[in-house]
């Protein structure tokens, strides 16, 4: 029998991928927003990532042809399920990692 969990971090695992949906939800960015918004992320390590993501269906991604080029990332539906879930992780960190005057 498969396991769902390994199939949840086979697709969403590692570090950046989850916070890649968390700055999508709800809005769409481009590349150099999201390299911006995420603190620590090599923008190679955050190519990588869209790619996969694209691939495995998370995410779209919207090419102008315009110069300078111009990409757009924005949430596909399965991912966009994915938002009742975010709001659970953040009241469990909350609950047990954010103290409650921060």
């Amino acid at each position: 029998m498969v396991c769902p969990v390994s199939i949840f971090t086979e697709k969403l695992g590692g570090k950046w991928k989850l916070e890649i949906i968390y700055h999508l939800r709800n809005k769409t960015l481009r590349f150099g927003q999201l390299a911006t918004i995420i603190d620590g992320i090599s923008r190679k390590v955050l190519t990588d990532h869209l790619k996969e993501m694209e691939k495995d269906q998370l995410i779209f991604r919207k090419s102008y042809n315009e110069t300078p080029p111009r990409v757009e990332y924005s949430l596909t539906p399965a991912a966009k399920d994915l938002d009742p879930l975010l709001g659970k992780l953040g009241e469990w960190v909350h609950k047990h990692y954010i103290p409650e005057n921060v």
